[in-house]
């Protein structure tokens, strides 16, 4: 299916309204922020950044060893980045997929495959553990073919998957089309092994978790500088200090305290929408009684999710990089992409025209080279870093502190010997190289989807070196 470039005067009047505010932060339940820091102190191990992966990082050292003194440091509020802005897609995979695993760790796919999965548990025990009420559920995605050349995209990824016992299920027209009614869908293939949940709720859930078991968390308290003084690392705040002897590092897309990161990441901006509550009738005219979650097939996709409460979740397509890796609350909302989205949505079910949004907001993705998270050390190993999720941040984060928390700790484990540790992606040119090398690679994404798919010769040889631009 064509999406369009102009939106319709009735779809920018669907959005006319909107809370320009993501929706999972707009609750009356949110808890109450923690002081900041304003003295001196000292720990054993101090986590910077109060997103999935610090939380996870903090949580886990005091459940490993209760005795171990840890405090959290959080620039502004915990969830306030991509933990409370994402679409709630929990994933197994820690890879950015099966494929993109396979391609890049053919030799280990099965193990990551597996401790994705264990990773998947994990996270659900804890829901259960410390009764986080995060609306979990293992409802599984369904990935869309729009046009009759993605088929046979979905064919091969169902062939190149069957050997690994992923139990995906292709759905034919008719297949799809009794679980979710769209005159645009042709086929798809559903995937068991993600879930969804409210970002928002699962970061308070863990930051409550986290205080529980004697985490001191410090928000409103931005590191703005590191200090190695041999056996510990003082980390500098506006009003207060910390020493410590260990550091994991989790700030995602915004600017890193090691300024030689900024060479790995690439932070994209993307956009969603959030529907009122759908009425019975048009829960019906749509077919979608289940909460799976939707993408479609192309590079610039669509992504999309029925809540808990009826509403739909559309976001996706535009991925905006601002020069000089731009990052700020001015960015978080762009009418462009809001409008397009509108527009997309009702392409894609014209049975909801006159449904409007109620909440428009943006977020920024930590991308990088291939995909996926990546680690490194500093500071004679008293330091560890993970970033670089492209997305698949809400079920990787875990997986990605256990792996800080292994480096940290001087252990050689499973997780540690592998390749997807060892290695990091392929560094992006610096500015002003940047900025037009990934324009120009946007716009020939766009041209490949109103091409049948077919890819010029710059994306080609971007296939060819395992480097790519992905949200």
């Amino acid at each position: 299916m064509f999406f369009s470039t102009t939106p319709r005067p009735e779809s920018l009047r669907a959005i006319s309204d909107v809370k320009l505010k993501p929706f999972w932060l707009d609750d009356p339940s949110k808890p109450e922020i923690t002081p900041p820091l304003t003295n001196q102190i000292q720990t054993d191990l101090a986590v910077i950044g109060g997103g999935y992966t610090g939380l996870w990082t903090a949580l886990l050292a005091k459940q490993a060893d209760p005795s171990r003194d840890v405090i959290l440091l959080e620039a502004g509020e915990v969830a306030i980045g991509a933990s409370g802005r994402n679409g709630g897609f929990c994933a197994a995979s820690i890879t950015h997929g099966f494929s993109n695993g396979k391609l890049r760790w053919e030799k280990e796919i099965r193990t990551l495959l597996r401790l994705g999965g264990e990773n998947l548990d994990g996270i659900e025990a804890v829901i259960k553990q410390y009764n986080i009420d995060c609306e979990f559920i293992r409802s599984g995605e369904i990935f869309i073919a729009n046009e009759e050349y993605q088929i046979e995209q979905l064919r091969e990824q169902m062939d190149e998957a069957a050997p690994y016992d992923l139990n995906l299920r292709y759905l034919d027209r008719d297949e799809i089309q009794s679980k979710v009614k769209s005159h645009s869908y042709l086929a798809a293939v559903q995937d068991p092994s993600v879930a969804m949940l409210n970002p928002a709720k699962l970061a308070w859930g863990l930051k409550k978790a986290c205080l529980q078991v004697g985490v001191r968390i410090y928000e409103n308290t931005p590191v703005t500088q590191l200090e190695d003084r041999g056996n510990t690392i003082t980390l500098k705040t506006p009003h207060g200090q910390v020493d410590a002897y260990k550091i994991a590092l989790a700030t995602n897309a915004f600017p890193p305290l090691l300024k030689y990161l900024s060479h790995y990441i690439v932070p994209v901006y993307d956009y969603a929408l959030m529907t009122e509550p759908l009425s019975k009738a048009q829960r019906d005219a749509i077919g979608w009684q289940g909460r799976e979650g939707l993408a479609d097939g192309g590079n610039q996709f669509h992504y999309y999710r029925i809540t808990e409460d009826g509403r739909i979740l559309y976001g996706g397509f535009d991925a905006i990089y601002y020069r000089n890796n731009g990052v700020g609350p001015h960015l978080e909302s762009r009418p462009a992409s809001f409008g397009l989205l509108a527009d997309h949505f009702f392409q894609t079910f014209p049975q909801l025209e006159g449904l409007r949004f109620t909440h428009a907001w943006g977020g920024v993705i930590d991308t990088c080279s291939r995909y996926s998270v990546f680690w490194g050390q500093a500071y004679r190993n008293k330091l560890t870093y993970a970033m670089g999720y492209t997305g698949l941040g809400v079920g990787t984060a875990r997986f990605g502190a256990q792996v800080m928390l292994d480096l940290l700790n001087g252990e050689k484990t499973e997780r540690t010997e592998l390749q997807i540790v060892k290695t990091k992606p392929f560094p992006f040119p610096p500015e002003p190289f940047r900025s037009p090398l990934i324009n120009f690679t946007r716009w020939s994404l766009d041209q490949a989807d109103r091409n049948e798919g077919k890819r010029n010769i710059w994306l080609k040889t971007l296939d060819a070196l395992g480097l790519g631009f992905d949200s």
